[in-house]
């Protein structure tokens, strides 16, 4: 078993993974799950900057946890919105919290400062999740969304790591971080995570 750094290659298997929370559940407020092309052109938009993670075993990829910005102006430049999809065979085995983990570690090493998880009212699985790993309900949203014919809402989550000192640069890019899976595994084991 080992985390690794997501390659476009993995993009079909990551969506198959992706697609039955769309299908089948209010996780994702999407209706109909993203192609395999606009699901790689979301990939390639934010791995260069955001972590893109995937757990792997005996050749298969059972998660999958990635980063993206939650806010589009500059001022929110040191916030990342991080989340995180599993196979069910994967579920309640610790990877959720191992990729988590790693996730976090790597966003906080870039220099993001605050973590945003928007999560839908129909999963309180990933409300205690994000509870046990210090994240702190700062608002709900009652019924603003529509899925299933049925209304759905969002609990807005966050967890900090201000520093004392405002930063005077933005966060690094991932892609300047790590090279290649074997920088990446040097940079898990530094911060004891490989």
């Amino acid at each position: 078993m080992a985390i690794r750094i997501a390659r476009e290659a993995d993009i079909p298997a990551i969506l198959d993974i992706y697609r039955p929370y769309v299908e089948n559940t209010a996780v994702s407020f999407e209706y109909t799950a993203p192609s395999l092309e606009e699901f790689t052109a979301r990939f390639r938009g934010y791995a260069k900057q955001f972590p893109w993670l995937v757990w792997e075993e005996a050749g298969q990829i059972l998660g999958y946890a990635y980063a993206q910005p939650p806010f589009e102006r500059e001022a929110f430049s040191w916030c990342a919105e991080p989340s995180i999809y599993l196979k069910k065979s994967a579920l309640r085995r610790g990877i959720g919290s191992r990729l988590y983990e790693a996730l976090e570690a790597i966003l906080g090493y870039q220099g993001y400062e605050m973590l945003y998880a928007l999560i839908t009212t129909e999963n309180p699985g990933s409300i205690a999740f994000h509870e046990a790993r210090g994240y702190r309900t700062v608002g709900v949203l009652e019924n603003c969304g529509i899925k299933f014919s049925r209304r759905v809402g969002i609990v807005w989550m966050e967890k900090s790591g201000i520093c004392d000192e405002i930063p005077k640069e933005k966060p690094l890019a991932f892609s300047d971080i790590v090279k290649n899976d074997r920088n990446f595994s040097d940079f898990l084991s530094k911060l004891s995570i490989s």
